[in-house]
């Protein structure tokens, strides 16, 4: 039996926050995806699919300069916190130009 509001608390937690200009972000990561995509939150993460595969961070590589080319940093302004071999990632991205569309969405919640 679940606990009343047990879920809201699960939902109401965001898969970003700012420490000052750096953003930080909690991904879910897919590899071998037939596309580079930014997909939907899932929980406290957001879903980031990649063509590579998981092999030797290969796939955490890759999305990197995936996410670079979408916030508009070098790859060099993308820190991984924790996660380069597995799919939960943290990542620290140090003042992005750009967010994309998912982030005002979730703004609006």
């Amino acid at each position: 039996m679940k606990k009343p509001g047990a879920n809201a608390a699960a939902t109401s937690k965001p898969f970003f926050y700012w420490e000052g200009e750096t953003l930080v972000l909690n991904i879910l990561g897919k590899p071998s995806a037939k596309q580079d995509a930014i997909g939907k939150p899932k929980g406290h993460q957001l879903k980031v699919s990649v063509t590579a595969a998981p092999r030797a961070g290969r796939a955490t590589d890759h999305m990197l300069r995936y996410l670079a080319n979408e916030f508009g940093v070098a790859v060099g302004d993308i820190e991984v916190v924790f996660g380069r071999m597995n799919v939960n990632k943290q990542l620290r991205i140090q003042s992005p130009k750009r967010l994309p569309a998912v982030f005002a969405q979730q703004e609006l919640l």
